[in-house]
């Protein structure tokens, strides 16, 4: 008789499977039947027991008789394929042993029936031997087998764990993440992958796994086990998060035009992902937007001394509000000083080579020594003195020139530098480096523009009885250039005052200079005595034919004057009307003294530099007391608001009370502008003064000359009556000579005005447009001396045309204090 211990099977039983046991007798009939064989095949007792043993094959074996009887002394036993009572098959191992029989008749069989897994030997081997980690858990993960990588990684063999609970054995807070996805699959049925990041038992590195997790179910679906694969894959996890570094980095640094703020950001941006501390420190040429120090001065061999602009650590809160720089002075033989003279990094490490002659590096790390640039990495214990396991240093170049040095410490993490690491760190400093050397180039002509523009705005706003004026200008942020927008307060004859505001669009060190040039203009044009719209055509043509200073590509390339709009207005405090035109430029609120709104009918004429196209004027006349708000748009618009929406909410503020004209356009300023302004902003508030009638004497003089004597008589009362009778005797030679002329070579009618403000203002006017000029008399020429004498005793004189003729007017500084 054979039996299945004669020879071995090639093949594996499943180890967690369960064994069925049957009892043949020498006919072949089943006897006795197990426990298991119900578990295995789903046959009892009752249905088995009686029947031939044949029925559980598919195939009945050669020799079978005609009733399914085998003959005698024959078992099938072997490789067997059962049928099982839900008529799915079974592959089996069957092994029979002998059994004393009864009546003679032979000896029974026990047969063993055990389930094939269809593996070979060879897969054992396979599994056994793979490179990735293999294991298989309960339900309630207990180990029920693993390879030998899975028992290096957990630094124990398969013996001291089988049967054992994972949390039980390894019971620290880095296995969390592993054994709650292996309980979520074992609870749900669900396959699921996941990457964990951890230091395996004895190792002082951290490695990243992929782990891929599936159930394992038996023939009716139920989950019997959990079964995982896993694979060291710190080399690419550590180099996609290089790249996320990276990516960051592209998006995180050089946000702003600043130097500063740009060191922050680089020294902020690899902690905690890439080191534990970064420093990055800058030379105080840079701080300043100067040029920074030559290579032969970095080479020269002394201390050199720069600001520790930014520091960041991994234990630091992002959002601490940074401290001031402190000056760092490094000798000539440090490593900064020689990355810096050399323009190469610095790779120093805690670390020690281990006796093998390799690198003691975390595993799954690029660390191949032959990756590092030749004097790199250096091997320094003082690091570990310091706390640190490991310092890159890195010079900040950028056109050539060293800007400052960044060092990247680690200090918690164990984890030692590599090759790769230095490429990162070296790619930071580059964009950061470039990054802060466009903001020291901004930075100095932001400076350099602003400083232009505000010494071409005025310094000091003139003294004037008519208006009391306060004004505001904020240029735009650290994000945009400066801009254009200036405003002025000029004063005219008469006791008038010319209101300005204006604003060249663009912004850079040419909108400076263009502003400048059209506020010049804009001054030499009022000492004409312009009204308003003819004062903006004559400005509007001289834009149209400016000298052809700049290249034709500079021009087009800068915002020159052609993007320009002006707003001139004039009051005179006598008749206290305010006349005004504006080309292109926001019309300015008026707000009488009970708080309502003085609408204005006039429209914004065309921009500066058009041409051709006419520009409107319009005359207002304004209570006592009221309040002119000139602004540009700069003031009103912004990314939360619409233009509109501004001027509403500045009508708002000036509407509210304040202790005096500049607090007012304080919180006007404040108010309305953002944090971060794209844009310049000018804010010029004027409060209205007129003159008291009793400052002021008009007479009518008849086209005669004997009028003369009673015109001089007429000033030399009315100053007494103000009591500036130390004024009369210069008073009566200007008027004599001014209304001579009048009556000699002007037209009717003829008015005698006298205007008493911070000065003395005599004014004749007549119909005539010709205007009088200055002219040298000779010896025995009987006129011609007559506004030569003016301009001699007077401060100053001109001519104003009007709708009806002309004024001529001189001014005196009044002798006796009002």
């Amino acid at each position: 008789m054979e039996t299945a211990g004669e020879q071995d099977p090639p093949t594996a039983v499943v180890q967690d499977a369960p064994t069925a046991v049957v009892v043949v007798d020498p006919d072949g009939v089943v006897r006795g039947w197990s426990e298991g064989g119900l578990l295995l095949l789903g046959w009892t007792a009752q249905q088995t027991v009686g029947r031939p043993v044949t029925d559980l094959l598919v195939d009945p074996p050669p020799g079978t008789g005609s009733g399914g009887t085998v003959p005698t002394g024959t078992v099938p036993t072997g490789l067997i394929t059962l049928r099982h009572r839900d008529g799915s098959t079974v592959d089996a191992v069957v092994t029979a042993h002998s059994l004393d029989g009864a009546g003679g008749r032979g000896p029974d069989r026990v047969l063993t029936v055990q389930r094939w897994g269809r593996r070979p030997v060879i897969a054992d081997r396979a599994f056994e031997q793979c490179p990735f980690a293999l294991g298989v858990y309960d339900p309630d993960l207990r180990f029920l087998w693993m390879n030998t990588a899975a028992s290096r990684v957990i630094a124990h063999s398969e013996a001291q764990v089988l049967g054992e609970k994972y949390r039980e054995l390894f019971p620290e807070p880095e296995g969390m993440a592993y054994t709650d996805k292996l309980s979520e699959v074992a609870r749900t049925g669900t396959p699921a992958r996941l990457i964990t990041i951890f230091r395996p038992l004895g190792s002082d590195y951290a490695n990243a796994w992929a782990t891929s997790i599936w159930p394992v179910r038996d023939a009716e679906g139920r989950v019997r086990a959990v079964a995982n694969w896993g694979f060291d894959m710190s080399a690419e996890y550590w180099a996609r998060q290089r790249l996320l570094i990276l990516n960051e980095a592209s998006s995180g640094i050089g946000q702003t035009l600043d130097v500063v703020g740009t060191a922050r950001e680089l020294a902020t941006t690899p902690v905690p992902g890439f080191v534990d501390t970064v420093t990055v420190d800058l030379f105080d040429e840079v701080l300043r937007g100067d040029e920074p120090p030559s290579s032969a001065e970095l080479a020269g061999g002394g201390t050199l001394t720069l600001s520790r602009t930014a520091h960041h650590g991994a234990k630091e809160d992002p959002g601490r509000p940074p401290g001031p720089a402190t000056p760092v002075n490094y000798s000539p033989g440090s490593v900064a000083a020689r990355c810096m003279a050399t323009g190469r990094s610095m790779v120093q490490l805690a670390a020690e080579p281990s006796q093998g002659g390799e690198w003691a590096f975390g595993p799954g790390l690029a660390a191949d020594p032959a990756h590092w640039p030749p004097g790199t990495p250096q091997i320094e214990k003082s690091i570990a003195a310091q706390g640190l396991t490991g310092r890159i240093t890195v010079p900040l170049l950028a056109r050539g020139a060293v800007l400052g040095v960044v060092a990247f410490a680690r200090r918690d993490r164990p984890e030692a530098f590599t090759a790769d690491d230095l490429i990162l760190a070296e790619e930071l400093a580059a964009k950061a480096a470039v990054a802060i050397d466009n903001a020291r180039r901004y930075s100095r002509e932001h400076t350099t523009a602003l400083t232009l523009q505000r010494s071409l705005l005025p310094q000091r706003l003139p003294r004037q009885d008519a208006i009391e004026v306060a004004s505001g200008y904020l240029p735009a942020g650290a994000g945009a250039g400066v801009g254009g927008d200036w405003f002025d307060v000029i004063p005219l004859s008469s006791a008038r005052v010319a209101l300005v505001v204006g604003d060249v669009v663009g912004h850079g060190l040419h909108a400076s200079a263009s502003m400048g040039r059209l506020r010049t203009a804009v001054r030499t044009l009022a000492d004409v005595d312009l009204p308003p719209d003819e004062l903006l055509t004559h400005l509007d043509d001289l834009v149209l034919h400016l000298p052809d200073d700049l290249h034709a590509e500079s021009r087009f390339e800068s915002t020159g004057e052609a993007g320009a709009t002006c707003l001139y207005a004039v009051y005179d405090p006598v008749s206290r009307r305010c006349a005004m035109a504006s080309a292109g430029h926001p019309l300015p609120l008026i707000i009488a003294p009970d708080g309502t709104r003085t609408a204005l009918s006039v429209q914004p004429g065309p921009p500066l530099g058009i041409g051709g196209l006419p520009f409107e004027a319009t005359e207002v006349e304004l209570p006592e007391g009221s309040l002119l708000a000139l602004y540009t748009d700069g003031l009103v618009e912004s990314r939360e608001r619409d233009t509109e929406q501004g001027i509403t909410e500045l009508l708002r503020v000036l509407s509210e009370p304040a202790a005096s004209l500049d607090a007012l356009c304080d919180t006007a300023m404040a108010a309305l502008l953002p944090e971060h302004r794209t844009d310049d902003a000018a804010l010029l508030l004027a409060r209205t003064h007129p003159l008291t009638p009793d400052r002021v004497a008009d007479w009518h003089v008849e086209p005669d000359v004997s009028q003369v004597p009673p015109a001089r008589q007429f000033a030399v009362e009315q100053l007494a009556a103000w009591g500036l009778e130390g004024d009369s005797f210069v008073t009566e030679l200007v008027v004599s000579e001014l209304v001579t002329n009048a009556i000699k070579y002007g037209e009717p009618p003829i008015r005698l005005r006298l205007i008493r403000d911070t000065e003395l203002i005599c004014e004749v006017s007549d119909g005539s447009e010709t205007t009088p000029h200055l002219r040298r008399a000779r010896a025995f020429d009987e006129g011609g001396r007559g506004l030569m004498l003016v301009a001699q005793l007077t401060q100053g004189w001109g001519t104003r045309h009007t709708t009806t003729g002309k004024t001529i007017w001189c001014a005196q500084t009044l002798g006796l204090t009002q």
